[in-house]
């Protein structure tokens, strides 16, 4: 109970990737007994601020791939945790866009190259993509006047839809994206609910909600004794898939029932 038992520092960077060594060194600073980080970017903070202190990931990419843990079984270190880590994930965003979009040949994905899991989410689309005969479109977007080069190089490109990847950054630039996809008239999927809820077309991925819930439990066992390093990473248990009929009756899009009556909350 906050304020009996435990005092939480919460602590933000606003977005700004370069405050969060900042922020890091705060909390290091103040002596914290545990530190829930909410991504890999801000995961890599606060590993460079100290290697002593518990490290709870929220919601990491791909933690073995960065480097941050040895593996999801064994972690080792200070660092434990989960991880958004699902290679179905992609696989299932080019299965539903094939169903809304069925001569569906051409896809632009937009990214962020400093995001630490970008690689292996890149990856894992384009293993997807061999399997559905799409052919990708690769659009990397690391600043904000990079958002509309992109959807013009889309244009461009004559891509059926959009996917849009997992990054903070990006997330960070969510209205300016969804408002993009819907005046380039393209079908857009992305990961994260928050992109539909500001006028998106859709989106699958890890139930994020559940993921902070979890990391709780890791905080508690932290806090009673439990070693981070003997506590394994555990990956998603929840996936959600969200639908704005708004969205697609701006682009001229029907969706079908079929679609609709899978998805976990549709927008009206």
């Amino acid at each position: 109970m906050e304020g009996k038992n435990i005092v939480i520092e919460w602590r933000s960077a606003e977005w700004k990737a370069d405050r969060l060594p900042a922020v890091a060194i705060e909390l290091v600073r103040l002596e914290v007994d545990v530190i829930v980080t909410s991504g890999p970017t801000v995961t890599g903070a606060v590993k460079q601020a100290t290697s002593t202190i518990p490290i709870v990931m929220a919601q990491d990419t791909d933690p073995v791939g960065t480097g941050f843990i040895a593996s999801l079984a064994r972690p080792g270190g200070n660092i434990t945790g989960l991880t958004t880590l699902s290679p179905e994930i992609s696989g299932k965003q080019l299965e539903i866009l094939k169903e809304i979009v069925p001569r569906l040949s051409r896809v632009a994905v937009i990214g962020n190259s400093t995001n630490p899991g970008n690689v292996h989410e890149l990856r894992e689309t384009e293993l997807a993509a061999g399997a559905f005969g799409v052919q990708l479109q690769y659009l990397d977007v690391r600043d904000p006047k990079d958002i509309e080069t992109a959807f013009r190089a889309a244009t461009k490109g004559r891509a059926d839809a959009v996917v849009v990847l997992a990054s903070a950054f990006l997330i960070s630039q969510q209205a300016q994206i969804a408002e993009l996809a819907i005046k380039s008239r393209f079908p857009a999927m992305y990961e994260r609910r928050e992109y539909v809820e500001v006028g998106g077309l859709m989106a699958y991925g890890v139930s994020i909600n559940d993921l902070d819930r979890r990391a709780a439990t890791y905080v508690d066992k932290i806090l009673k004794g439990t070693k981070p390093a003997d506590l394994p990473v555990e990956q998603p248990k929840k996936f959600e898939f969200i639908v704005n009929l708004k969205a697609a009756k701006q682009i001229g899009l029907t969706i079908p029932p079929n679609v609709l009556a899978r998805a976990d909350k549709v927008i009206r």
